[in-house]
């Protein structure tokens, strides 16, 4: 009789286990899809404020030279800034989902849990370091996101460890568009690592400081890209979660800068 009982109670015991277990996780997943949705309307609005032009150029006295055809970005800053005061610029990297305007306030924290139109979301959005200047850049620039499983956010900066990623020169320049300035980053590392505040480091109080840190960033690399740095360089920094523990991290260098023009 009290072994039947017994029996009942543990019966009992794990069927709130397992309902809790289940309740919980359907929660969560709810919460996902939630998010994941309130992201993707959010991205589609702000594309239609982002638009990528064909130019096709050619010299007037060579008729037998190739038209040589550019890609024009048109943003609109100032309905982006309209809809998020706090919008600096727009990020691109080939060979990824990130096409993004990214953001800056304060702090290191409001944009790991608040969208582009400031609404609280587990997905966060794309935001540069609060110590950073885009106009003023830094020795060091750095620009965070979540990674989606959905590859949204930086989601898809993995696939910058990947053999087919790396071997197409088109992919290592990151492009960065502000209100004045139309800047480009050649890639010189990109590798995961255990968390840590040394790749973020923004200023330096010496040249032979800088060129170490520079130094220490390109060994790291999965991949040898042949960029090199000097004491006069800047440097992108892209950062994201790899796993639990470790950071996926992409470092580019600053190679052009020039007036934007519309």
């Amino acid at each position: 009789m009290k072994k039947n009982v017994f029996k009942k109670i543990i019966l009992i015991l794990m069927t709130i286990i397992f309902l809790s277990l289940f309740v919980y996780s359907l929660y969560h997943i709810i919460l996902w899809f939630i998010d994941n949705k309130h992201t993707n309307d959010v991205t589609n609005n702000i594309m239609d404020f982002y638009e990528e032009v064909e130019i096709h150029e050619k010299e007037p006295e060579d008729d037998k030279k190739e038209e040589e055809t550019q890609t024009k970005t048109i943003i609109n800053f100032e309905e982006l800034k309209n809809r998020n005061k706090d919008t600096k610029g727009w990020l691109k990297v080939n060979g990824t989902n990130i096409n993004y305007p990214f953001v800056q306030t304060k702090d290191n924290k409001y944009y790991l849990t608040h969208s582009f139109d400031k609404k609280y979301t587990d997905a966060g959005w794309v935001f540069m370091d609060y110590r950073n200047n885009i106009d003023e850049l830094s020795k060091n620039t750095v620009i965070y996101a979540h990674a989606r499983k959905d590859r949204t956010m930086f989601g898809s900066l993995r696939w910058t460890l990947k053999k087919d990623w790396q071997s197409n020169s088109d992919n290592h320049i990151i492009k960065v568009t502000t209100e004045n300035e139309e800047l480009s980053f050649q890639v010189f590392s990109t590798y995961h690592i255990k968390t840590e505040d040394y790749y973020i480091t923004t200023n330096f109080s010496s040249d032979d400081e800088f060129l170490n840190f520079a130094k220490t960033l390109k060994k790291r690399s999965n991949h040898n890209y042949n960029v090199d740095l000097n004491k006069d360089d800047y440097i992108l920094t892209l950062s994201s979660c790899y796993n639990d523990s470790e950071k996926i991290v992409l470092h580019s260098k600053l190679v052009k800068r020039e007036a934007r023009l519309e």
